[in-house]
Order: structure tokens, then sequence, then C-alpha cells
């Protein structure tokens, strides 16, 4: 449910983040993500772009400049990386329209050309080895066959300007929550600089219309990331208890991820305890918890730059009150809803027949009321999922069919203030050709099957607890 805030979050995960060089003499290799799908992957994608366009498509990564605070570490931009896999600083992508058959090549050159920054023995020796474009073995490892200084692509953008006169492509800038703004405005000035006389189109949705889609390499990072969300809330539901702080019942969850080889969360976690889990994207985490709280649990792990997303709604002292118990299974029965009509064809949308959303706001609508008798659905304040990948937020229409291949999440929710009462419960799934696959169906759902873990844990720490 969180937005994407990957990198100020990173600053709590130095500890638990693997490096690929301890010391710079043991290594001779540059330092990137830990898994990446095959270099033909990226290739067929850049492939796909380009038979889509008919002038250059012009792309940076970021430069590892966006942030100056002392705890960043740097994390590639979404499309960048979607299209090179590559994962350090400092890198462009020059990417020529496909050549149609029997058309005579305004270009002799090069059909994409990756652009590296140049080789700084005096940097590495602070902040680790980087890939160069004179690595001797830079085309096997990138997957291009020609990468060049990044010192060079402002020349080579004018040469292309003289051969595609017309059209040039990027991601144009727009202000949104997780947009990277001043990034994609940077790049734009610098091509408004560099090549004043062509005119920019915009290729984002171009890309975001590609990474709806995923592939199974992608299918096979984010069930890894799931695996540890799973894994990390089963512990929180071991862990949580009256007495805790909230940020004490995170810290328990990001352990797990680390240890289990997450570079990260996916965003912020959010622990809201009492009031706090009416707060969607509450992340303050400073409250003690209470007997007789609600806790509501979003937390995901990001694997190899994939990122789950999954909520449970706890009972603080291990038993739902017959109150939260409703409103529990209220939720509970809007998912399950929701998810028998889940196929290729249906929706997000708010609203139309081919809607998942409208049936789990129908089912709450139709099951219990609030205080003052009226219905549940003014307490409804979200719509009923997203697509996830690279993004917690990944690109994905919410009016647009559900495909085959897309991994979205389900997350109906009641929250009300007066009551000192949120509940969501977040899944992740799989869309197939004939329905859709449970991503996180190890992490129970079933109050009663909350409860036990809860009571069980509870019943080990007695157990084990010192004589006084």
């Amino acid at each position: 449910m969180r937005p994407s805030v990957k990198r100020w979050w990173y600053a709590r995960r130095v500890a638990a983040m693997s490096a690929c060089c301890a010391v710079l003499a043991l290594c001779n290799f540059a330092q990137q993500r830990r898994e990446r799908e095959p270099n033909g992957v990226y290739a067929a994608r850049r492939a796909k772009i380009a038979a889509q366009v008919d002038g250059p498509v012009i792309l940076w990564g970021f430069t590892g400049r966006e942030e100056s605070s002392q705890s960043y570490i740097f994390a590639q931009e979404d499309n960048f990386y979607y299209l090179t896999g590559h994962q350090e600083e400092g890198a462009g992508l020059i990417i020529l329209p496909a050549a149609k058959a029997g058309e005579h090549s305004v270009w002799d050159g090069p059909r994409e050309m990756l652009f590296l920054p140049a080789k700084e023995p005096q940097k590495e020796k602070w902040n680790g080895v980087r890939m160069a474009p004179t690595d001797a073995d830079i085309a096997a490892r990138t997957g291009f066959a020609t990468v060049q200084p990044f010192g060079e692509m402002r020349a080579a953008i004018e040469k292309l300007a003289k051969a595609y006169p017309g059209n040039f492509y990027t991601i144009l800038p727009y202000e949104k929550e997780n947009g990277g703004y001043p990034h994609e405005k940077a790049v734009v000035d610098w091509l408004q600089m560099a090549v004043p006389q062509v005119k920019l189109k915009d290729t984002r949705g171009t890309i975001e219309a590609l990474r709806t889609i995923k592939s199974p390499g992608e299918i096979a990072f984010l069930r890894k990331a799931i695996d540890l969300s799973v894994d990390s809330h089963l512990a929180a539901m071991e862990t949580t208890r009256p007495g805790l702080w909230e940020y004490q019942v995170a810290a328990k969850m990001v352990e797990v991820h680390g240890m289990g080889g997450s570079e990260a969360e996916g965003y912020a976690p959010v622990v809201g305890a009492g009031f706090n889990s009416t707060v969607l994207h509450y992340d303050k985490l400073s409250r003690k918890i209470e007997d007789g709280d609600i806790v509501v649990l979003d937390v995901g792990a990001q694997y190899s730059g994939y990122s789950a997303d999954i909520t449970r709604t706890l009972p603080a002292n291990g038993k739902f009150s017959a109150r939260q118990r409703e409103i529990y299974e209220i939720v509970l029965g809007a998912q399950n809803a929701a998810m028998a009509a889940l196929k290729p064809g249906m929706n997000l949308c708010r609203s139309g027949d081919k809607s998942l959303y409208k049936i789990s706001l129908d089912y709450i609508n139709s099951h219990g009321r609030d205080q003052h008798g009226n219905k549940l659905g003014a307490y409804y304040i979200h719509g009923l999922g997203h697509h996830i990948g690279l993004d917690v937020h990944d690109p994905g229409a919410y009016c647009k069919p559900l495909e085959p291949g897309m991994v979205v999440t389900m997350e109906p929710g009641i929250y009300i203030p007066e009551e000192n009462l949120g509940v969501r419960i977040e899944d992740d799934v799989l869309i197939t050709e004939s329905g859709y696959e449970l991503l996180s169906k190890r992490l129970p759902r079933d109050p009663a099957e909350i409860e036990k873990i809860m009571a069980d844990a509870a019943a080990d720490r007695k157990k084990t607890k010192p004589a006084d």
C-alpha cells in the first residue's frame, strides 16, 4: 500500500546488506545487484522499444547525486534498470529505431549504445570497483556491443541529430508522488541544450506498458520478495504483544528480510497500533503497543529490486475483541469476494461490470454498520489494489483489463478513527490464463489461525521466561 521510498529507508538496512567486495584488493569486478535477468531479456525489451519509435531514445540512469544524505545508498531509476539491468550511477542509454526491411538506413553506426563513467581508480579506493567502458569483458557483462565513456554521449547525440532531424524520445518530466521529477527535468534540459533543433517526445508510456506484464525472471524475484515478507509477517505474529513499541516489531521484520537476502524494504514499514491503525501511510513507529490495540502491519521486502506488498492486522494481546473480529471478517469477506471473481478481463476500476473494487465495496456495504448505523463503505478510503514490480506501485492503469503475467495486490480495508480501529488485509496475486495464483498464500488470513500463532508464541515465551 505504501508509496515507494526505497532510498531513505536504506539507512536502516546498511548493516543487513551484503556487499560484493569487502576489500578492494580482493575484487576485480564491479559491484552489481545480487541477481539480474540474462542480458538477452534486457536486449529484447530494448528491441520492443526500438520497434515503436521513429527516432533515437535517450535515457539517463540516476547520477548518484539525487540525494546528499550520508545514509544514501544508490538505487537505479526503474525504467533505466528495466531496459539495461545496469545498477551503477552515471550511465546513459541510446536506442535507435529498428531498421525496416528495404529502407535505406540514415545511420550506419551502432543501433544501441551504453555510456558509462570513465575509470576512476582513486574514487574506487573509497567506493569500490565500478564497471568502466574500457573493461575487457564489458560487452559480455552488460549485453551491449558498444559501450562508450559517458563524456562522449553528447557528441554522439549531436551526430544522431543530423541523421534523425525530427523526433528524439526520452522520459518527459511530470510531477507525481514517486516521479523522480528533478532527474527527468535534468535530462530534458541537457537534451535541449545539446540538440535544440529536435522535437522531444515522451517514451514513458511505451516503457511502462511493457512493465505491466512480468517476465518469468521478474516473477521469480517477486516470489522471493513475497516469501521473505511472509516470513517476516509470521515473525511479527510471534513477536507482537502489549508493551512493545511499534518500531520494535518493524525491526524484527526488517531483520528477517535482511537475513534472508533482501537488500532493502520496498517502502518504509508501516506498523500502526490503536488509532495509528487507521492512518494508511503511518510510518513514525513511535507508539507503545497497548493491551486491546489492533495493529496493522504493512511491510514488504525487496529482492533484486522487486518489491512485495503485504499487510496483516493483528490483535495486540493475541485475541480479537468482538468488534475487532467483526470488522476483520468483513474485510476478509470483501477480499475473498473480489478474489473469487479475479481473472483476466476484470479490472481494478472504481466502477463498471468488470470492477473488482465494486465487488469488494458492495460486500463491505452489505455487512455491518458503524456506531451510528451507517454503511461501512465510507470507511473504505482507497482502491482495491495496484501493480507491483520494480516499484511497489508499479505502472498499470486501474481501469484496463487485467492480463496473464500481471502481479497485483488485493487489499480491501476499513478504517474507523472514532473507534481506533483499522483493518487491512493485503495479498499479492499473479494473474494466470484461467484466474490467479495467490503468491502470499503461505501467510494465514483466517483470524483463528492468527490467534493460534500468537497464543503458541506467548506460551513459548512463558516457558522460556527466566524465574524471578
